[in-house]
């Protein structure tokens, strides 16, 4: 049952503007905030009339301005999970549950509301008012009652954006089980990437309107087409870049050659390494090949979290006294307490496979 969305909508700064397909797999959409994610969402579900366009949903059309089709919202078979829950203050949970389905007999209605709340792991919820519940109990009430009326397509608009990392955990679990349970079209709209590639099996990069990337997550993080995408999706290490002789390319801002095993069509204009992908050499012998891309780095400085650290890296010689570097590397702690205290230079590498190179 796709999904089927090709629309435009004039916006104060720019213009949504959007073409896309999404299968049974769920689709992350990832994006800064004002990209238009949310009002994408309000117009796959009604909520918004697009200027110009169409919407489909497994052959059903919703929307396609050119024959005045227009299926107001109630009609769409849409779940919506908003950010903030919209949950009616004055209905019960199960109240909030049953809401969409008046048209049902008082038995199946009943029926489908405890099944719902049984797998949104409220069961004993039922007769609570959403001021009576923390904010986890409030977003699984809102999903459960996003699927009470078994939609054809299911929208999530920031569904763990204001949660705390514990309920966040929580309610990320409870997702992956309700998209391997669901098998429809799934949009999950989020601005962050981590939680974007561990829901979304696809991933949509908006960027102002318009669509910068799209494919299997694996693909637009490993192989961003733009240094944008690249951005959005959380890479720090970029230099701009050259071709050279020896299929070598230049990295001008890192002062190093690179061997890189992707090609493009066209000379790159900058060349990138996500930081967790930076390793470091074990041994003089690793350092001493050229062709593996090592060099000598030194510490600039260090961030830490709980269970990693964040290096600063200078190559080539010490870094001065303004603490300037040229690369940010990620490593668990573990890794960290093995080298942190070996001698300078360190020797750090920088995969030929994990590189990628980015077009003008």
């Amino acid at each position: 049952m796709p999904l089927e969305v090709q629309l435009a909508k004039r916006l104060p700064e720019y213009t949504l503007d959007v073409a896309f397909t999404a299968g049974d797999e769920p689709l992350a959409i990832l994006g800064p905030s004002g990209a238009g994610k949310t009002m994408l969402l309000r117009c796959v579900a009604g909520l918004e009339h697009p200027d110009r366009g169409s919407i489909a949903l497994g052959g059903r059309v919703l929307l396609d301005t050119e024959r005045h089709v227009h299926v107001a919202a109630r009609d769409r078979r849409v779940g919506l999970l908003f950010q903030h829950y919209a949950l009616f203050p004055h209905r019960t949970v199960a109240e909030n549950i049953a809401f969409g389905l008046r048209s049902l007999s008082d038995e199946e209605r009943e029926r489908r509301v405890q099944s719902h709340m049984e797998r949104a792991h409220i069961a004993v919820l039922g007769n609570r008012y959403p001021r009576q519940l923390s904010g986890g109990e409030q977003q699984r009430a809102a999903l459960a009652r996003a699927l009470s009326i078994e939609p054809d397509a299911l929208l999530l608009d920031e569904p763990l954006s204001a949660l705390d990392t514990h309920l966040r955990a929580q309610m990320e679990a409870l997702l992956q089980e309700t998209f391997a349970a669901y098998r429809r079209p799934a949009l999950l709209v989020t601005h962050n990437v981590e939680e974007a590639y561990r829901l979304g099996r696809e991933m949509l990069v908006l960027s102002r309107g318009r669509v910068a990337a799209f494919g299997p997550r694996e693909e637009v993080l490993r192989r961003p087409p733009s240094l944008e995408v690249a951005r959005l999706t959380g890479c720090k290490n970029f230099s701009r870049a050259r071709m050279v002789e020896g299929g070598f390319v230049e990295a001008l801002d890192w002062g190093c050659r690179l061997r890189a095993s992707q090609s493009l069509s066209r000379p790159p204009a900058h060349v990138g390494i996500r930081a967790h992908h930076i390793d470091f050499a074990e041994s003089a012998d690793a350092a001493s090949r050229p062709e593996a891309n090592v060099f000598p780095c030194w510490l600039s400085r260090s961030s830490e979290t709980p269970f990693r650290v964040t290096l600063f890296l200078h190559l080539h010689r010490p870094p001065g006294e303004t603490g300037e570097f040229h690369l940010q590397a990620e490593v668990f702690k573990e890794k960290w307490e093995r080298f942190r205290d070996r001698p300078f230079p360190w020797h750090v590498r920088l995969a030929p496979e994990l590189l990628f190179l980015l077009p003008e």
